[in-house]
């Protein structure tokens, strides 16, 4: 077995095509849900180290018993190469969820809306560019245009919050976004099991966020937390958002390409918003639903650019 994959044989065909974009969306879609009840969990009394601490330790747990698989019929494929799999560690493990978390102590919820995701989208298409050759052309920059202003329409950020607070947790928004983007190419650059991947990152939060959550916060708060919002929590953040995510995601990244992978982050605020109706009683707005549908167009101009008639993908990376 080994944990470096060749180039998907169904990448090339419509129904690679029709997969890839499936996990794509899956992987969105699972960040909305993610954001809504990281809100949800929020407003009742859990602490962003608490949602920290439930994505790593849930994810971390579902995920040691692959690791231990793999590592008794095959531990050669992860000793081999374990500088690469640090990487993976580093960029899609605790540190990302730590970043965001911090951010939004010293920025607005409006700004969390707009500059991770713009960052993911715009780093992971210069990456793509600078680390795997795929070409930085005109319809790419437009699509992420096109984004970039769904995003600025549905968050409905203003001038007056960009203050020398808020550009604090901007700076650790966009540190965030380029972490996934780094994560996406790293998977597409050295062909990584997505698998392996989700694994890899899991016990990484579970052997080093764990441990100095218990240090730091203790157990108390969780303890008295009420347990429907525990059980909630631990499904969404932990098995979810933890383990679905990155999955969704490599897996995307492995049959459309980082740059395009990339992209699909953009519709979460939309779809957030969406999924917000019915949890926490927000009701979309015109305005968010003009964000949301550019922030689509933007996606499909972008996703299928260089997609043949016959269904091949001419991106190289």
């Amino acid at each position: 077995m080994s944990a470096v994959a060749t180039t998907d044989p169904n990448a090339k065909s419509k129904p690679g095509i029709f997969l890839g974009l499936t996990m794509g969306l899956l992987a969105a879609a699972i960040g909305a849900l993610y954001s809504v009840y990281a809100t949800y969990g929020l407003a009742r009394g859990l602490k962003p180290a608490d949602m920290t601490f439930l994505r790593t330790g849930v994810a971390g747990l579902l995920t040691l018993p692959v690791l231990l698989y793999h590592l008794r019929i095959d531990a050669e494929v992860l000793k081999g190469q374990w500088r690469r799999w640090l990487g993976v560690a580093v960029l899609a493990g605790p540190l990302f969820a730590v970043l965001i978390f911090t951010a939004f102590q010293f920025a607005p919820p409006s700004h969390g809306a707009v500059f991770p995701f713009a960052a993911m989208s715009v780093a992971g298409t210069i990456f793509a560019a600078i680390f795997l050759a795929d070409p930085l052309t005109k319809r790419k920059m437009l699509g992420i245009g096109i984004v970039m202003a769904g995003l600025l329409t549905l968050s409905g950020i203003s001038a007056a919050s960009l203050t020398g607070r808020a550009s604090i947790g901007d700076m650790l928004f966009i540190a965030a976004g380029s972490l996934w983007a780094g994560f996406g190419v790293v998977m597409r650059r050295f062909r990584l099991d997505p698998i392996l991947a989700t694994t890899v990152a899991g016990v990484f939060g579970l052997a080093v966020y764990v441990p100095f959550y218990f240090a730091t916060e203790g157990v108390d708060r969780l303890a008295h937390a009420d347990g429907s919002l525990l059980a909630i929590e631990v499904w969404v953040q932990g098995a979810l958002a933890g383990a679905g995510t990155v999955y969704t995601y490599a897996k995307a990244v492995q049959i459309l390409g980082a740059a395009r992978a990339a992209i699909f982050p953009a519709l979460i605020p939309g779809l957030a918003t969406l999924m917000g109706w019915p949890v926490l009683g927000h009701i979309p707005t015109l305005t968010e639903a003009i964000g949301l549908t550019l922030a689509i167009v933007g996606l499909l101009v972008t996703v299928t650019h260089g997609v043949l008639p016959d269904g091949r993908s001419s991106q190289t990376t």
